[in-house]
């Protein structure tokens, strides 16, 4: 494996909201108005002025994405994505979120970005499959990377030890 493509990738046990990056992704539901989790959290740290504005979009359908500024947080932009809710797997839940991969870096592309962190999208309250999640994940990353070199850094922040864990064993599974 390419060790440049490998160094585009870091996988960190951290905070989304205080990452100093371009872009942070939203695992958002498709109101875009806040909700728990990763939601809340960026919601909270953005300020009343991120409500304001995804106020102003129209919500967001899953495996789309949209994208708001930052506020108060260190991101200048935060990009909603809306993963899909874990139903056992036959309800196109592999593709959608594949979708919200890709389409947050087409997102992060049309604005610019150079760094962008992910959460774990759709892991926590959504259910899906930890294991399974972060195949897509570093899947779409690689997947991505190979053919474009306007976004430098990719960043994983992952939320606990566990979370952490799995992205370390699938990155050495997929990068080496």
């Amino acid at each position: 494996m390419d060790k440049e493509l490998k160094d585009r990738i870091e996988i960190v046990e951290g905070d989304i909201t205080k990452m100093e990056v371009d872009a942070i992704v939203n695992a958002a539901n498709t109101s875009l108005l806040g909700g728990g989790g990763v939601d809340g959290a960026i919601h909270r740290a953005a300020g009343p002025e991120l409500l304001a504005e995804t106020k102003t979009i129209g919500g967001c359908p899953t495996g789309e994405a949209r994208v708001t500024k930052g506020y108060r947080l260190p991101a200048r932009w935060v990009i909603h994505t809306v993963g899909p809710i874990w139903s056992g797997g036959n309800r196109d839940e592999d593709n959608l979120l594949a979708s919200c991969y890709r389409n947050s870096f087409k997102a992060g592309v049309e604005i610019g970005a150079v760094t962008v962190a992910f959460p774990s999208i759709s892991t926590g309250a959504y259910r899906f499959p930890l294991e399974r999640a972060v195949n897509i994940a570093l899947g779409e990353a690689k997947s991505f990377l190979q053919t474009n070199q306007s976004i430098q850094k990719v960043i994983f922040a992952c939320f606990g030890s566990e979370v952490y864990e799995r992205y370390q064993e699938v990155f050495k599974e997929l990068f080496n």
